[in-house]
């Protein structure tokens, strides 16, 4: 009756949550295919990623001008700060909200989970690029490529969370069981993201505040330089969203595997479990039938009797 029921749930999470309209298909003959106006939404905002990023690279190394104080290095500006935007606000607060829309009972679907996972797993390659980029901007402003600075240690800090995060949902457990404690990490680690946010204010820091919303919401960036950073946002924020529709498909395409895999292993312990039957231990086992003769000869223990 177990393994029944464990098939049964396998089936489901094969044929993808009933909350995600997008997908179609994933039973025992072929795994879930994204429906039509998926894949071109998917290809639509690939390809505006590509031509936005390209405009970004265009404008920013040969048309904007460079800065009277930093000169050349201030082209990073451009994509350091729209890097840490999808990382910090995008990606780690849609986790967030996906964990608590799967913890509230009236939205609970693993359709929020696989979002959240989806976006951990992008906003920690935004995270990474983010310090990089952040070390090879400090490099020749600071001297160095690395300070434990109060902005530095806390974004270090957050990519360390979330790959806590992301080693949590590698132990083995059932869907909702792994979803349930993937959800309370992802909450615990968006903690982080405010302190990461507010690091500049909060304690006298290397790091400059912001340049666009700042405090007194007056931007210290303009002209051709503030268009640029812009675009290069826009041109960020469309690759997370690419990356995440992605992610996402191979999300679905592992589940569905993984149940696949969880029915193989019920089949295999089901066959072990049904044996052959084994006669007792007391019971002496039938004697062999006697070998045939052919017609018209006589056995020779027959033959032997006769004699004598």
């Amino acid at each position: 009756m177990t393994s029944t029921v464990v098939t049964e749930r396998s089936d489901d999470h094969r044929r993808g949550d009933s909350a995600d309209p997008d997908l179609v298909g994933g039973t025992r003959n072929g795994p879930p295919v994204l429906s039509r106006g998926a894949v071109l939404t998917t290809r639509v905002v690939g390809v505006a990623a590509v031509v936005g990023v390209a405009f970004t690279v265009w404008l920013g190394l040969w048309v904007t001008p460079p800065d009277k104080v930093q000169g050349n290095l201030v082209r990073l500006v451009y994509i350091h700060p729209g890097v840490a935007w999808v990382a910090l606000y995008l990606a780690f607060g849609l986790a967030a909200v996906a964990s608590l829309l799967y913890l509230w009972p009236r939205t609970r679907s693993l359709f929020w989970d696989r979002l959240a996972a989806a976006a951990v797993e992008v906003g920690v390659v935004f995270n990474v690029c983010t310090l990089i980029s952040g070390s090879i901007w400090g490099r020749p402003t600071w001297g160095v490529w690395w300070a434990w600075d109060a902005r530095l240690t806390s974004t270090a800090a957050l990519l360390v969370l979330f790959l806590g995060y992301m080693a949590l949902r590698r132990v083995p457990a059932e869907p909702e069981v792994r979803a349930k404690r993937s959800a309370f990490a992802a909450l615990f680690a968006a903690l982080d993201v405010p302190i990461v946010h507010f690091s500049v204010v909060w304690w006298k820091t290397l790091h400059q505040g912001a340049t666009v919303l700042n405090a007194n919401l007056s931007p210290t960036i303009h002209g051709s330089m503030a268009w640029t950073l812009l675009l290069g946002f826009v041109a960020l924020t469309l690759v997370f969203v690419w990356m995440l529709l992605v992610r996402y498909r191979i999300g679905v395409l592992e589940d569905w595997v993984g149940s696949g895999e969880l029915d193989l292993a019920l089949r295999e312990r089901q066959a072990e479990g049904i044996a052959p039957p084994v006669a007792p231990a007391d019971v002496q086992p039938a004697p062999p039938a006697p070998a045939e003769t052919p017609a018209g000869r006589e056995a020779p223990r027959e033959i032997a009797e006769v004699s004598q």
